[in-house]
């Protein structure tokens, strides 16, 4: 099954999980300090909130699927959009062990393509080490995982 996914930056995590809770009709499936997700079947849509950074808004759109054969797929739709990729492989973001790769769109829009493995107790494994805490690259530079516009990318949060 393939889920779409959005991101959303919030601030005030606690206000908008009300909001949405109520706008979806169904509570959280996920809900720790900084972050909530919803894991909606009607429509089928991962949506997280977060409150990890100053700027409010959308951090990303993506596809979720459950497993690396359709990953594949995704990856080679992306191949053919002609846009660097970054490719993760595996990695940890959003209290979850992925295997991920990204694209951005001309608009400069972040879209996720992942597997989820696993949860994890932390937003990401770096967070030990003080790293920034959030992970979608962007086109633009900022203190997050970055690829530039060729696709290179600091690895250092996720």
């Amino acid at each position: 099954m393939k889920r779409f996914h959005v991101h959303l930056y919030v601030d005030d995590l606690n206000r908008n999980i009300a909001f949405y809770s109520s706008l979806f009709a169904a509570q959280p499936a996920r809900v720790e300090a900084d972050y909530a997700k919803w894991m909606l079947e009607d429509p089928p849509v991962n949506f997280a909130i977060s409150a990890r950074s100053h700027d409010v808004g959308l951090d990303h759109f993506g596809i979720q699927v459950d497993n690396d054969a359709d990953l594949a797929v995704l990856k080679a739709q992306a191949q053919a959009a002609e846009a660097p990729i970054l490719d993760e492989g595996q990695t940890t973001c959003c209290y979850s062990r992925s295997e991920k790769h990204w694209v951005t769109d001309p608009q400069g829009i972040a879209w996720e393509h992942f597997h989820t493995l696993e949860g994890i107790p932390t937003f990401n494994e770096s967070e030990r080490s003080a790293a920034p805490a959030c992970c979608t690259p962007t086109s633009a530079p900022s203190t997050c995982c970055t690829p530039s516009a060729a696709g290179s990318s600091s690895k250092s949060c996720c």
